[in-house]
């Protein structure tokens, strides 16, 4: 669903919480939530992110204005348009923090790592600040409740020899998202997403 599609009949934020990131396909996804089988049974405690949420962070942008979002669209667009898709992997997991549990990514690592410097890129030309942290490329797939420093590093050990098969993203994804607004789960919404040049046809 569009970002513009969930708020059409709400009154619009000032502000909305943005990230750019690339999204595995339904098959990878599906390996990793085979693997993570057992530890949702044994952990229905761990706030687990939902499937469809798993996404590879490229650059977050965090609190934006509203008005500010149409001024990526164009260079994210062409951007998208002229570069291929990096080949990637879901492999092994980790903690941060000893409650935040994560997969790792492998396959073409260094262009990732330029695709994320080149979109980082476009979006300080657009004259938007944001907190320049390092790339580190993951899923986050739960986290842990207060208190519990145990769960996390128990379920990262049970899939650390995960490794699912390669795949290439489809598409240059920004995203929306009502983090820190209450209580309830988070949400993502696609703001706009663009297929990269080598899945155009």
């Amino acid at each position: 669903m569009r970002y513009e599609d969930a708020v059409k009949d709400h009154p619009p934020p000032s502000t909305v919480r943005v990230f750019i990131a690339l999204a595995p396909p339904d098959q990878a996804k599906e390996e990793l939530a085979a693997a993570l089988g057992p530890a949702y049974a044994a952990h229905p405690e761990m706030r687990w992110n939902r499937v469809e949420d798993w996404h590879i962070t490229l650059a977050f942008l965090g609190e934006l204005p509203t008005d500010a979002v149409p001024l990526l669209r164009p260079p994210l667009a062409d951007l998208a348009a002229k570069r291929p898709s990096p080949s990637l992997a879901l492999h092994g997991s980790g903690t941060f923090d000893d409650r935040v549990l994560w997969s790792g990514v492998d396959g073409d690592l260094s262009e990732l790592h330029e695709l994320a410097a080149d979109v980082r890129t476009a979006v300080r030309n657009c004259g938007i600040s944001f907190e320049e942290r390092p790339l580190r490329p993951h899923l986050t797939l739960a986290r842990a409740r207060r208190g519990d420093h145990a769960s996390a590093a128990e379920i990262a050990q049970g899939i650390a020899g995960f490794t699912g098969r390669r795949w290439s993203a489809e598409r240059l994804h920004l995203v929306g998202s009502n983090a820190g607004r209450g209580r309830g789960p988070i949400h993502y919404r696609d703001i706009e997403a663009w297929t990269f040049g080598d899945r155009a046809a």
